[in-house]
């Protein structure tokens, strides 16, 4: 067993090996910070639709929206990466090889990662209606006071506080979405979890022995175990101090 143990830990001095992990964290990191800046755009646009548009023919607008958030908030991630897969088509200048990555696998990552913007913006789209409603009313009427349009009081009134207000949740979505990413292994895309389950069924030409032993499924998603929680913990730490900055401010400080 310690034999074993010892040709699967010799995996990790492979530099070839770890340089492949590391492009599979890279490739993690590149998905979810992009489902979290498009989610975020996408999510505030359904936030107000949700909040504001409450007048006349605009209800359309926030039925679309609620039925968005709902629907997308209360199904499985994984559901809708496989009919992204299934359904949804590839943009022609995607199919080619682009970030060291073939056709398949860039048409896959497009499939993967618009996936996984339509989760996380439902998710981020009532994370920004809290912060919208955490501004006070009077906000409003402050701006109309000095002459600004409704849009006008938005962008530089309203949304400015509401994101102030959401950065600690926000970050946690954020490790959430990192988390979330690795559903994406389901369907070959490569990132780090992806990339550890590939290692892991050819592990034994790494450690020279004749199958894949126990011992290497402990190592390799050791590996990743030890990752994500470094990137995470270190995400969480930074919430946390965050939020005690947070308290500590007076309160003419929040507003």
């Amino acid at each position: 067993m310690m034999s074993d143990l010892q040709a699967s830990l010799s995996m990790l001095t492979n530099g070839a090996l770890l340089l492949y992990i590391l492009k599979g964290v890279a490739f993690t990191l590149v998905i979810s910070v992009l489902a979290v800046c498009i989610g975020l755009v996408l999510g505030s646009i359904l936030a107000l639709a949700r909040n504001y548009c409450v007048k006349g023919w605009q209800r359309a607008f926030k039925w679309i929206a609620t039925a968005y958030i709902e629907i997308f908030r209360n199904t499985p991630l994984l559901l809708w990466i496989f009919i992204c897969l299934v359904f949804f088509p590839t943009p022609a200048f995607l199919k080619r090889q682009m970030l060291g990555l073939s056709s398949a696998e860039m048409s896959l990552l497009f499939k993967g990662v618009v996936a996984l913007v339509l989760f996380t913006s439902s998710v981020i789209a009532e994370i920004v209606r809290g912060g919208l409603n955490s501004v006070a009313p009077g906000q409003f009427e402050a701006g109309h006071s000095q002459g600004f349009s409704t849009v006008q009081i938005m962008i530089y009134i309203v949304l400015p506080q509401a994101y102030r207000n959401i950065i600690p949740t926000l970050l946690s979505q954020v490790i959430t979405t990192i988390k979330d990413s690795s559903y994406l292994a389901n369907v070959a895309i490569i990132e780090l979890m992806a990339r550890v389950r590939r290692l892991m069924s050819v592990a034994y030409n790494y450690t020279g022995q004749a199958t894949v032993n126990v011992t290497d499924v402990f190592v390799l998603f050791g590996v990743a175990f030890v990752i994500y929680f470094i990137i995470n913990f270190t995400l969480s730490c930074v919430v946390r101090a965050m939020q005690k900055r947070r308290k500590k401010l007076p309160a003419a400080a929040k507003a």
